[in-house]
């Protein structure tokens, strides 16, 4: 005789838990793993508020996208799309990765990714309304100008050899 338990049972088992969380692995120190929506706040909202944290952060140790990827050992691509891109949802080790050199809680990130829900939304709360009040508006500078128009000088070429 064999059992089998499949992933409706064990929603099924979960459900029947109302206020207990219940996880497995490494994760489940606090936080559980879920799939899909449920957060209280949009996941496209604390996305977006993680990867303005990164940026603020990385900007503030006056790195540049490539030296923090190299510091943390991460892809660049990964950490581009979490600055930019709320809908990019970032692998654990990334998040393990940034929290370490940020010296901030590996399992607050990870709730603001998606990856994990917390009982305590209030740091996700507050997390929106930073990214809301921090948006940016600093003037670009010399350097960005010169490269903005070098890049804009390129793409008219490209636009007038079709």
């Amino acid at each position: 005789m064999t059992f089998e338990i499949t992933k409706a049972w064990c929603q099924s088992a979960g459900a029947n838990e109302k206020d207990l969380d219940i996880a497995a692995g490494v994760i489940a120190i606090d936080p559980t793993f879920h799939q899909g929506s449920g957060a209280d706040e949009s996941p496209e909202a604390s996305r977006l508020a993680l990867g303005r944290f990164i940026n603020l952060m990385r900007r503030g140790q006056g790195l540049s996208i490539e030296d923090l990827a190299q510091k943390a050992d991460i892809e660049l691509g990964d950490l581009f799309s979490l600055e930019n891109n709320a809908s990019f949802q970032p692998d654990a080790r990334t998040l393990y990765q940034l929290s370490e050199i940020f010296g901030v809680s590996q399992e607050k990130l990870m709730s603001l990714s998606g990856l994990t829900h917390s009982n305590n939304n209030e740091y996700v709360e507050e997390a929106v309304r930073f990214a809301a009040k921090s948006a940016s508006v600093e003037v670009l500078t010399a350097e960005e100008t010169s490269i903005l128009h070098g890049f804009i000088s390129v793409l008219s070429e490209n636009n007038k050899s079709k």
